[in-house]
């Protein structure tokens, strides 16, 4: 497949788990992709040079997700090299997940800050390089509409902030033909949740399917709504939970 070529896409926390996966799916289908990475320098350039090894354009940018200038300064360098920007996925994310009440106010911030702060500073630099009829796709959480796991309260706060602010920011671009979507994954198996780690039990009790989803799982539903055929889905969020909230 190749619905993507000529586009150029920017994901935020892309050298690793979710976010590599999806740079890894987007560049397969054809667009020019920049990831963002904090401090996994090395990781960052094993995705950007399996992308190219198979015959994709691919940039690492070192950016916090909270720090606004870096962010900015990540987009227009992609910008720079791609001459374009037409999608953003917004995938940086953290939880801690313990009992709301162990949680420490640094934490809690911390995780305020990466999930939503961080979305609204990538989402605002690239809409002002964003073409008309481009995508903004937000990885959301499958506990943003539906809270069953104990320990992930305040991360499920955020990812239910992030739900309503897709759609409201659907509303403000649409006029544009820029869609604006939520990707919501249940238990998916990743280097900071494990299929095998204690922690993921009780997760697998919550599927239909009772396992875990792959990486995959995600990145082919962010390039279906990335691609020409979502072009009139907007403002909804699309959930990939094997079951979890049925």
């Amino acid at each position: 497949m190749a619905n993507l070529t000529g586009k150029s896409a920017f994901v935020t926390g892309g050298s690793r788990g979710i976010g590599a996966g999806i740079a890894r799916r987007l560049a397969a289908d054809g667009a020019n992709v920049a990831i963002t990475y904090t401090k996994g320098r090395e990781a960052a350039a094993s995705v950007v040079d399996e992308i190219e090894r198979a015959g994709g354009k691919a940039m690492a940018v070192q950016a916090e997700a909270t720090d606004a200038k870096a962010v900015a300064a990540a987009v227009d360098q992609a910008v720079a090299a791609y001459g374009r920007l037409d999608v953003l996925v917004n995938n940086a994310g953290t939880a801690i997940p313990k009992p709301f009440e162990e949680a420490t106010l640094e934490e809690l911030d911390r995780v305020i800050d990466i999930n939503v702060r961080g979305t609204l500073i990538a989402t605002h630099a690239a809409l002002k390089h964003m073409k008309d009829g481009g995508r903004i796709i937000m990885i959301g959480s499958s506990v943003g509409e539906r809270m069953m796991t104990p320990g992930l309260a305040a991360y499920a706060a955020t990812k239910g902030a992030i739900k309503m602010f897709v759609q409201g920011l659907s509303r403000e671009v649409g006029n544009r033909g820029i869609t604006v979507n939520n990707v919501q994954p249940g238990p998916i198996d990743t280097d900071l949740n494990p299929a095998a780690g204690d922690w993921a039990t009780p997760q697998i009790a919550n599927t239909a399917l009772k396992r875990y989803g792959h990486v995959n799982d995600i990145a082919a539903m962010v390039a279906f709504v990335a691609g020409p055929e979502a072009s009139y889905i907007t403002g909804t969020s699309l959930t990939v939970d094997g079951g979890t909230n049925a």
